[in-house]
C-alpha cells in the first residue's frame, strides 16, 4: 500500500501541519533550517515504526509551550492525536481482502500514549442494531409461537423473547455490532434455530439474513487485521550512520554479546556491513583466530581452505555490489584522481574498508572526502536493511547527501528516484540540487513562521517565508543557467505550466514513437509572455539557436509584436498556438489538450464541462474552466495533467490532440534544426 495523505499535530515544534498529500513514488520536503522537517519525518515514522524504534515520549515530544496542559491533567495523553496517515491499497493488498473492500482507504493514527487506531473510509457501512431490529422482532414473534406450541403446559424455561430482551437491554438503534457484543446474540440465534418452522421459508430466510448481518462487521474487522499486517514500515535514515574504515572484530563481538552498544549510531554502520557480508562479528573473529591445520590432514586443510575462500568470495561480492552502485553516482572524472573502487577485506581480527585508485594504491575510507564516506555508508546501511525491512517499507531520508558536491547531489537525486520505484520515498532537503526543475509538483514546502502556529506544510509551492522557497528558486536558476549557457538549442515558453505541458506531452509521444522532440532542445520558461523577449535577447547574445512558443491570447499577441523579439528570432521562429489549433479563437497551450483536460477537470474538480465546450467550440478552454469550475487554478490543472501522464500513454489522447502536438513538435524541430 502507498501513503497518500498525512497530518501531524501536537508534536514538538508542530501544533498542526494541516493535511498534506504524499506522492505515489517520491515526495520532497523543502524548507529552511529549524522549520521542522526532521521532526516531521520522525512523527511520520511513528505511523508504523520498525522494531527497536522508540515511541512517543510524553515529556519530550508534546509541544513544550503546552506542557502545563499535560501536568495539570487538562489534556490527557490518550486523547492527543499526533500523526495520521491515509493509505491507498495496491493490487497485492486487494488480493487479500473481499472485493467489496477494494475501494477503501486505510487510515491509521497514533496518539501521544502510543496507542494506534485504524479504520477504513469508503468501506461498506457497518451494521447497527437498527438494521436488524425489525427482523429480530418478527423472528422472535415466530419463535415464541413455536416455543408455546412445543410447551403447551407451564414451564420454567424462559421464552425466546425474554432471553432476547436481556441480551439487547443495552442496545440502541445506532449501536454498531462488534465481534464482542454480537457473540451472545449469534449464539442465541444458533441455539434457537431448531424452533424455526422448517416449512416456513420466510422465517428461515429471516434467520439466515440476521446471522449474516451480525457477522458482516466481523469481516470488516478481519480486513483491518489483514491490512494492519500489510502496513509498510517507515524506515528513517539520518546522517549519523557511518561505516568505520577499520573494525576490531573481537572487540565488536564482545560489545554486542555484553550489550555495550550504548551509542545507537557508533557501531550501526559496521553492524549493517556485517549483515551485508552475511557474517556476525563473532564468526569473522573466530575465522581470524583459526590456526592453519596440520598440513598432513587433507580433510582439515580442505575445510580450512573452504572457510577462507567462502569469506573471501562473500567479501568480494559485497565489494563489487557497493562499487557498482557508488560508481553510478560518483561518476569519477578520468582527468582527475577520483578513485571509486571499494575493497572489503578481513585481516586477522580487523575488518577493513579501503578505496583503490587507478594505480592500485589502497586508501583507508576515512581518508576520503566526507561526501564519499557518506555515500558508502548510505549504501551499506540501505542494502543491509533491504534484506528485511525494505521489502515493504516507506523510506524517510533526512537531508540526504548534504556532504556531497552539488553535482554529485544531482546524480544522487536520480538514485532516490530509482529507490522510490520499489519503496515510496519522502525526503527533506534545502539543497537546490536535490530538487529537479521537473519535480516541482513533488515538492511540499515546510515552514515555521510563528512559534504559536508551529510548523506548517504547504501542498502548493507557496510560503510566507522566502527562505522556504529558496531551494526551488535556486533549482530553477541552476537549470535556467544550464539551458542558457550549455544548450545550443532553446525553446522559450511563457510560463511553468507551459513547460510542464510541453515536457510531459512530448515525453508521452516519444515513448510511443509518435513524435520525437529533439532531446538536445532545452525548454526555458520566462514566467510571463512579456519576459520572453528578455530571455531571447540574452540567449541570442550567446549565439544560441532560439525559438519561442506563445499563446494566441492578448498577452501572446502583444509579445509576438515586440520589435526586439521579431528582430532577434525572426517571424519563423515565433511559434503561435493558433497555428496548431485552428478551431479555437485565441487558443492557449491548454487548447492543444482540450478533451483530455476536460476529463481531468471532471476527475479533479467533479465538474463536467464537456457539454459547454461542445456548445462553445471556439472559446478557449481555460476561459470555460475559469467561469464554470469553483476555485479553478491553471497551476493545479497542469499538476493534475502531470499525474495523469504517469499512468497513461499517448493512446489516451484524442486523435486531434495527437495531430496538434505532432505538428507543433515538427515545427519546433525545424525551427531549431
Amino acid at each position: 500500500m502507498k501513503l497518500i495523505k498525512a497530518r501531524v499535530q501536537n508534536y514538538r515544534s508542530i501544533k498542526d501541519t494541516g493535511e498534506f498529500d504524499i506522492e505515489e513514488l517520491k515526495t520532497i520536503m523543502v524548507g529552511p533550517n529549524e522549520a521542522g522537517k526532521t521532526v516531521l519525518l520522525k512523527a511520520l515514522q511513528q505511523l508504523s515504526r520498525p522494531t527497536g524504534v522508540k515511541g512517543f515520549d510524553i515529556i519530550r515530544d508534546y509541544p513544550r509551550s503546552l506542557y502545563n496542559d499535560i501536568t495539570t491533567k487538562k489534556v490527557k495523553a490518550e486523547d492527543v492525536e499526533v500523526v495520521r496517515g491515509h493509505f491507498k491499497l495496491d493490487e497485492e493488498d486487494k488480493a487479500e481482502i473481499p472485493t467489496e473492500f477494494h475501494d477503501c482507504v486505510y487510515v491509521v493514527y497514533r496518539k501521544l500514549n502510543n496507542k494506534g487506531i485504524h479504520f477504513l473510509t469508503n468501506a461498506p457501512a457497518k451494521i447497527t442494531y437498527g438494521d436488524v431490529k425489525k427482523d429480530l422482532q418478527r423472528l422472535i414473534t415466530h419463535l415464541d409461537k413455536q416455543f408455546a406450541d412445543q410447551n403447551p403446559e407451564e414451564t420454567t424455561e424462559k421464552k425466546p423473547s425474554e432471553i432476547l430482551a436481556g441480551l439487547t437491554s443495552t442496545f440502541y438503534e445506532s449501536k454498531t455490532f462488534t465481534e464482542e457484543n454480537s457473540k451472545e446474540l449469534i449464539k442465541f440465534l444458533d441455539d434457537n434455530y431448531a424452533l424455526v418452522d422448517e416449512d416456513n421459508a420466510k422465517e428461515e430466510e429471516r434467520h439466515t439474513k440476521i446471522l449474516e448481518l451480525l457477522k458482516k462487521n466481523n469481516k470488516h474487522d478481519e480486513v483491518l487485521k489483514i491490512l494492519d499486517k500489510r502496513t509498510p514500515v517507515f524506515v528513517l535514515f539520518n546522517n549519523y550512520f557511518k561505516v568505520k574504515p577499520s573494525v576490531h572484530l573481537e572487540h565488536l563481538a564482545e560489545r554486542i554479546e555484553k550489550n555495550l552498544l550504548e551509542d545507537e549510531y557508533y557501531d550501526y554502520g559496521n553492524l549493517c556491513l556485517l549483515k551485508l557480508l552475511g557474517f556476525t562479528a563473532r564468526e569473522l573473529s573466530e575465522i581470524g583466530n583459526t590456526e592453519s591445520p596440520d598440513k598432513d590432514d587433507a580433510d582439515e586443510l580442505k575445510e580450512y581452505r573452504d572457510t577462507l575462500d567462502n569469506r573471501t568470495y562473500q567479501l568480494n561480492a559485497a565489494s563489487i555490489k557497493l562499487t557498482n552502485e557508488i560508481k553510478s553516482i560518483w561518476n569519477p572524472n578520468p582527468n582527475r584522481p577520483e578513485a571509486e573502487r571499494l575493497r572489503i577485506s578481513a585481516d586477522g581480527q580487523y575488518l577493513k574498508v579501503v578505496v583503490e585508485d587507478e594505480l592500485g594504491v589502497e586508501i583507508e575510507l576515512d581518508q576520503r572526502s566526507e561526501g564519499f564516506q557518506w555515500l558508502v555508508s548510505f549504501f551499506v546501511v540501505f542494502f543491509a536493511e533491504a534484506m528485511d525491512k525494505h521489502k515493504n517499507a516507506i523510506l524517510l531520508l533526512d537531508e540526504p547527501g548534504m556532504s556531497l558536491h552539488g553535482l554529485k547531489q544531482r546524480d544522487f537525486r536520480e538514485t532516490i528516484s530509482r529507490l522510490a520505484v520499489t519503496n515510496q520515498t519522502i525526503y527533506t532537503t534545502h539543497s537546490p540540487f536535490l530538487v529537479g526543475s521537473n519535480e516541482l509538483d513533488l515538492v511540499r514546502v515546510v515552514e515555521l513562521k510563528d512559534r504559536n502556529e508551529g510548523t506548517k506544510v504547504h501542498t502548493t509551492i507557496s510560503s510566507s517565508d522566502p527562505a522556504g522557497l529558496l531551494p526551488l528558486q535556486e533549482a530553477l536558476g541552476y537549470d535556467l543557467a544550464q539551458s542558457l549557457f550549455t544548450q545550443t538549442k532553446n525553446l522559450i515558453l511563457e510560463g511553468l505550466t507551459d513547460y510542464w505541458y510541453v515536457e510531459a506531452t512530448s515525453a508521452l509521444l516519444r515513448e510511443d514513437k509518435v513524435a520525437n522532440l529533439d532531446n538536445k532542445i532545452a525548454l526555458v520558461f520566462a514566467n510571463s509572455a512579456g519576459k520572453v523577449v528578455y530571455y531571447a535577447t540574452i540567449l541570442h547574445a550567446h549565439n544560441l539557436k532560439i525559438a519561442a512558443l506563445l499563446d494566441s491570447d492578448a498577452a501572446g499577441d502583444q509579445a509576438a509584436q515586440q520589435e526586439n523579439l521579431v528582430h532577434t528570432l525572426g517571424n519563423k521562429n515565433i511559434l503561435r498556438t493558433k497555428d496548431f489549433c485552428t478551431s479555437v479563437s485565441k487558443p492557449e497551450i491548454e487548447d492543444l489538450l482540450r478533451e483530455t483536460l476536460i476529463k481531468i477537470v471532471k476527475s479533479e474538480y467533479s465538474k463536467d464541462c464537456k457539454s459547454i465546450s461542445d456548445s462553445q467550440p471556439t472559446r478557449p478552454i481555460i476561459d470555460i474552466f475559469a467561469q464554470e469550475v469553483p476555485n479553478f487554478s491553471k497551476y493545479k490543472l497542469a499538476k493534475a495533467f502531470l499525474r495523469w501522464c504517469k499512468t497513461n500513454d499517448s493512446t489516451k489522447l484524442t486523435k486531434d490532440e495527437v495531430e496538434h502536438w505532432k505538428k507543433l513538435i515538427d515545427k519546433i524541430n525545424k525551427a531549431l534544426k
